[in-house]
Formats: C-alpha cells, sequence, structure tokens
C-alpha cells in the first residue's frame, strides 16, 4: 500500500446500520491513516467541514487525502482508495457510468435510511 496523507471520516454512530460498517471498515484499515469522527459524539466536529449536521447524519463525509470533501458514494471510495484489501473496489465501482449509478443508488439509500433513523428516534 502507498503512503497516503491521514484521511478522516465523519460518521454518525446513533444509526445502528452506519455504526456497524464503520465498525466493520475500521477493522479492514487497522494501521491505515485515519481519523474516524463520530458526529453523534461530538457534534461540534461538523465546523472542521463547514456542514449541516443534519446532512451528515444522512450522508457519510470524508475529508480525502488529497484535502478534499467527498460526500456520499464518493466518501466511499476515497476510505476504499486507502484501503490496503479495497483497491479492486475502486477500480470497478469508480468507472463513470457505474460510479453515476452507485452515487443514484447511494443518494436513495441514505434519504430512506435517514428517515427510518428519524422515525425510530435514534437522534
Amino acid at each position: 500500500m502507498r503512503q497516503h496523507r491521514k484521511i478522516k471520516v465523519y460518521y454518525n454512530s446513533a444509526c445502528p446500520v452506519c455504526k456497524a460498517g464503520i465498525a466493520n471498515q475500521k477493522v479492514r484499515m487497522q494501521g491505515c491513516p485515519v481519523e474516524w469522527n463520530d458526529v453523534h459524539s461530538d457534534d461540534n466536529l461538523i465546523r472542521e467541514i463547514d456542514s449541516d449536521l443534519e446532512f451528515v447524519r444522512e450522508r457519510l463525509h470524508v475529508v480525502d487525502e488529497s484535502g478534499a470533501l467527498q460526500i456520499g458514494f464518493d466518501a466511499f471510495l476515497a476510505i476504499w482508495r486507502n484501503s490496503p484489501t479495497e483497491g479492486g473496489k475502486v477500480r470497478l465501482l469508480g468507472q463513470p457510468i457505474i460510479r453515476h449509478l452507485c452515487r443514484i443508488s447511494y443518494n436513495l439509500f441514505a434519504a430512506l435510511l435517514y428517515q427510518w433513523n428519524k422515525r425510530l428516534k435514534h437522534w
């Protein structure tokens, strides 16, 4: 794996699906330069990325290795790009048409998941 600047991941642990996904990703990326920021534990973290708390609760945010903010599916690509075992996902899912379809799918899923979490009063 090539050396990268530390990426910063902003996620919402109050969502059980998000919490499980991040926990799994942390295991895959042990030893990788990643800062995991849980906005549920500290909602002041959103100031670092100049975003709205509800938007970060709905969609994954990542400051990538170049310092650019990636949101939603593009945030996943940034995480996988920095993982020692997930480069194949980036090569496949990063293809323009596939990436576009994945963005649409992610945005629909994230919106439904956000509404489900709100209905269940997870925050």
